[in-house]
């Protein structure tokens, strides 16, 4: 399919062919479900512990005396049931991680492509450098591009630090490498910038 080639300056200066079966597929809903919930589990640390009461440090000696108090029985200042004492059924230290079959993977980066073409939200721009960081430059350039309002994603071909350092500062915008685009990335960005340079580059890789 063809789609629109933008500058920066925000006028169309040509076409550009995209592969169909990577930017115009039927998107799959339950692929991209899980991969995301997959990318969300592998960010969880897993650290939260609680001491049982054997690593509680104390209770050592039995309280008060089995019988005759009147009171109920009590063998450790550590039991679960005083203040101070262990916990029952405690978080432990955990891995969330979930593996995901690497088509399943693919399937949903382009599952999320499409749907970002097919939503109108997709911008393919041809390249473009930054002499020097500045902010005001990549601000302006969205605005050309109608890509301001909402959270924006600017995939590039290659890692240009200027850019990345130019748009740090600007609030929902990410820059990107083509290789380290996943599909959170994609669905939690509601538009999408993509360079021309890195059009090839991922299709090369999901096609």
């Amino acid at each position: 399919m063809q789609v629109d080639l933008y500058s920066k300056d925000g006028e169309v200066t040509g076409k550009i062919e995209l592969n169909d079966s990577v930017f115009s597929i039927e998107p799959n809903e339950h692929a991209m479900h899980t991969v995301v919930v997959a990318h969300l589990a592998h960010r969880r640390q897993g650290t939260a512990k609680t001491k049982v009461r054997s690593e509680v440090r104390g209770g050592g000696k039995k309280p008060w005396k089995q019988k005759g108090r009147g009171t109920a029985r009590a063998g450790s200042t550590r039991s679960p049931i005083w203040v101070g004492g262990g916990t029952i059924h405690g978080p432990k230290p955990r891995v969330y991680n979930v593996k995901v079959p690497k088509k399943l993977n693919r399937l949903s980066r382009i599952s999320a492509y499409s749907l970002r073409n097919q939503e109108s939200n997709l911008k393919v721009v041809k390249d473009f450098e930054l002499p020097e960081v500045k902010t005001k430059e990549v601000a302006k350039i969205l605005n050309n591009l109608e890509l301001n309002n909402g959270s924006t994603l600017i995939i590039t071909g290659s890692i240009s630090k200027t850019l990345w350092l130019s748009s740090r500062n600007i609030p929902k915008t990410n820059v990107k490498s083509f290789d380290s685009v996943s599909t959170y990335d994609l669905l939690s960005h509601k538009k999408i910038m993509l360079l021309e340079s890195a059009v090839k580059s991922i299709e090369g890789i999901l096609s």
